[in-house]
């Protein structure tokens, strides 16, 4: 849920998740639920950068999957390990701006990125690294806000720049098989930040391979 913007972004981001409240929820984002029947089977290695509060790297610890969860937030990633401890499992943290981060290749079963926008040209590199990232087999979830979530006006970035169209993602993903790339409308509904309908891009991505 982090948007990675550069220098700052960790303190810009402590200052959003030192609300007592989870402001993002506790709940799994829904379209990564609806993925998880098609991912690798636990305990698959699972990466998720721009994590936030944990709500999904905790979901998936929950099914049995290793999570190491990545972001700029030191408050977030205390909010992660809470909410995994309450919920019983365990969820590495990585403290890390996504600028400096390095996505080792060939290691990971899953990539998750949950409303996790990244200016360009950070984004591509991100996202070149994510294909890189995965070994044969593996899969990548993304969902983000699209270009028409500036009419909506319930949640994300508020400038163009930060936002996702499908056709930029087939670019970046390039590599990838995407058996599921969309746009569409939906409700989104995850704590008091992500609140109403909403225009959103879905991605499930496999690498090819056994």
């Amino acid at each position: 849920m982090t948007q990675q913007t550069g220098s700052g972004v960790g303190a810009q981001w402590d200052a959003r998740f030192s609300a007592r409240e989870y402001v993002y929820g506790t709940r799994p984002n829904d379209f990564l639920v609806e993925a998880t029947a098609s991912l690798p089977p636990p305990p698959a290695r699972v990466l998720s950068l721009g994590e936030g509060e944990g709500r999904n790297g905790v979901y998936l610890a929950s099914r049995g999957y290793q999570v190491t969860a990545v972001d700029a937030s030191a408050v977030g990633l205390e909010k992660v390990r809470q909410l995994a401890t309450e919920n019983g499992v365990s969820v590495e943290t990585v403290h890390a701006d996504l600028s400096n981060y390095t996505v080792a290749p060939s290691a990971w079963d899953v990539i998750v990125l949950v409303f996790c926008h990244l200016p360009m040209p950070l984004r591509q590199q991100v996202h070149r690294a994510v294909v890189a990232g995965l070994r044969p087999g593996g899969m990548l979830v993304l969902e983000g806000y699209t270009p028409a979530q500036l009419t909506f006006r319930t949640g994300g970035p508020p400038v163009r720049e930060l936002l996702y169209t499908a056709e930029e993602l087939r670019e970046d993903f390039a590599g990838l098989e995407l058996p599921i790339l969309r746009e569409l409308e939906r409700d989104v509904v995850e704590g008091t930040l992500h609140h109403g309908r909403a225009a959103v891009v879905q991605v499930l991505g496999r690498k090819p391979g056994p």
